[in-house]
Parts: structure tokens; C-alpha cells; sequence
């Protein structure tokens, strides 16, 4: 290997190493929207997996983590958070290669990052001789005691912060048994906005980039709305195991609903030719307000009788 090769080698593993590093600060030390940023952490190393290859990225991969670890001064569960981000966007890479379906690119990369996380988490529990539902309840109650701090110090009224401290127990209780359901789903939504970030980037750079066809043509299968249905059952029986079951089910199939309804959103918003402007402004909207968030998952429900984009003609011409 000539010396320019490995040169730019070096280079883009510095890059690389810098950019999750420039992201990873804004994660840990950006109040609010911190959270966001660290969405984009699987972003540099699926470019840099994609562009280098595997043993390169793997290196990549390595010194980020070993880059983190420095940074925050040691292990913990914040740490495992994004180790398995990096690892969401090294697999991305990976699958892309395969060339998979879209379903099963971001199916089989969200079951090997769970499975690997769950893993860890029960090794790191027994290392610190705490069992993981103690770890978990107190991760949790530790980030509820920062979020009622940061409330108090950008002024949120003080009835609203008594309301919130009163109902306290309660909120822990119900993150504490939907953990399940908002890891999968921030897996799947992740790994979906890493993916649609990624083509273009990739097109532009000339690297190997996925053709999963026009994904605002994209439905989710049929057969989950009884599913969901059935879920929705279950919040009316009056055993708790059936009701935190089927709570996370729907938050889960909630997640591939918005999936369906934001391809609606993007097929109308092509149709009639939406300045890009605007997209992005209503993408924005979209972010911060949750009605109009459950509008979007409500499109992709109800687009399964009512067929918002009239596909089912279109399949049949």
C-alpha cells in the first residue's frame, strides 16, 4: 500500500473519530436538545464502515469508544447507550452491502443491537453486583431528579413542578415497564432517519449506497393492524401484565405507523411539488408537536381501509 493510500487512510479514520467525537459533546453536555444530536451518532461510522471497508471501520469504531470512555472518565450506562448507536450504524453498513430489503436491513440491525445490549447489561450487573431491574430504576430516577432540576432552572411554574414531583413514583413506575418498548423503538426510528440520511451522502461520494425503490410507497404489513388491535384489548383488562404487554406493543407498532404515515406526508408533499422550505419547516413542527405527531401515526393506520395514496389502483393498472 503506497504511502498517499495510507495517508488518506489515517485521515479519514481521524475524521471519522472527530466527527462522532464533536457529536458525542454535543450529546452529554447540550441540555435538551443533547438527546437529539446523539440520534446522529450512528451516521459517521455507517459513511465510515461504507467508504473504508470493514477493518478500517472497525477501527473507527474502537477508538471512538475508547475516545468516549476518556471523555466521560470512565464505563457506564451512558456509555453502553452509545457504544451500541455505533455499533446500529456499523451493522447499517453492513446489511446495505447484502442488499436486503429495507424491512430487513433495519429488522436484523435492531435485533442484533437489542440483543447485544441486553447482553451487556446483564454482564455489567453482575460486575457491579446490582441487579439490572435496580440499575434500571435507578438510571431512571436519577435522570427524573435532573429532568425536575433543569425544569426549575429554565422557570417552568412552580404548580406544574409540584404536579410532576407528586406524580413522580408513578411516572418511574410506568418508564420502569415500557423500557422495552422505547428502546425498540428508538432502534427502529433511528436506524430508519440513519438510512435516509445516509443514501444521499453516499450518492454524493460515489460509495455503494442502498436501492431500497421509493420509500413514500412504503406500507407496513397488513396483518399487524389486528395486532395493534389487539393490543389496544388488552388496555382494558384489568390485569396489569396484560396492560404494560400490550402498552408496549402499541408503542412499538406506533413507531412503524408513523413510518407509513410520514411516506404519505413525503408522497403528497412530492405530488405537489412542496417547496423544501416548507418540508422542512413541517418535518420541524412535526419534531416538537405531539398532536400533530399522532396525526401522522394515525394517516398510517387508517391508510390500510382508506388508502390515502391510492396504491392499491396503481398495483392493479
Amino acid at each position: 500500500m503506497s504511502q498517499t493510500v495510507q495517508g488518506n487512510i489515517s485521515k479519514d479514520i481521524i475524521s471519522g473519530v472527530a466527527i462522532i467525537g464533536l457529536i458525542f459533546t454535543a450529546s452529554i453536555y447540550l441540555p435538551i436538545i443533547g438527546f437529539f444530536f446523539s440520534l446522529f451518532i450512528p451516521l459517521p461510522i455507517l459513511f465510515y464502515r461504507s467508504k473504508l471497508g470493514r477493518t478500517t471501520g472497525i477501527i473507527v469504531y474502537i477508538l471512538s469508544i475508547i475516545m468516549m470512555i476518556i471523555m466521560t472518565g470512565g464505563i457506564s450506562l451512558d456509555i453502553f447507550f452509545f457504544v451500541e448507536l455505533l455499533l446500529l450504524g456499523f451493522l447499517l453498513s453492513e446489511l446495505i452491502e447484502m442488499h436486503l430489503s429495507i424491512e430487513k436491513t433495519i429488522s436484523y440491525a435492531c435485533a442484533f443491537v437489542l440483543i447485544t445490549g441486553i447482553i451487556i447489561l446483564f454482564f455489567y450487573s453482575n460486575l457491579s453486583n446490582t441487579g439490572i431491574y435496580t440499575m434500571v430504576s435507578g438510571y431512571i430516577s436519577r435522570n427524573l431528579d435532573l429532568t425536575m432540576a433543569m425544569y426549575e432552572s429554565i422557570g417552568v411554574p412552580e404548580e406544574s413542578i409540584n404536579v410532576i414531583s407528586n406524580s413522580m413514583e408513578k411516572i418511574q413506575y410506568v418508564l420502569i415497564r415500557i423500557i422495552p418498548a422505547m428502546l425498540i423503538s428508538l432502534t427502529l426510528f433511528v436506524s430508519w432517519v440513519s438510512l435516509l440520511i445516509a443514501k444521499p451522502v453516499l450518492k454524493a461520494k460515489n460509495i455503494f449506497s442502498p436501492d431500497f425503490g421509493s420509500l413514500k410507497l412504503w406500507k407496513a404489513p397488513e396483518f399487524i393492524v389486528w395486532i395493534f388491535i389487539g393490543c389496544g384489548v388488552t388496555l382494558i383488562l384489568p390485569d396489569n401484565t396484560f396492560k404494560i404487554l400490550g402498552l408496549n406493543g402499541l408503542i412499538v407498532l406506533m413507531t412503524i405507523y408513523f413510518f407509513q404515515g410520514i411516506a404519505i406526508v413525503s408522497f403528497y408533499f412530492e405530488k405537489k411539488n412542496v417547496p423544501r422550505i416548507f418540508r422542512i419547516f413541517l418535518y420541524s413542527v412535526l419534531a416538537l408537536q405531539q398532536l400533530v405527531l399522532l396525526s401522522v401515526i394515525g394517516l398510517g393506520f387508517f391508510d390500510i381501509w382508506l388508502d390515502f395514496r391510492k396504491l392499491s389502483i396503481k398495483k392493479e393498472s
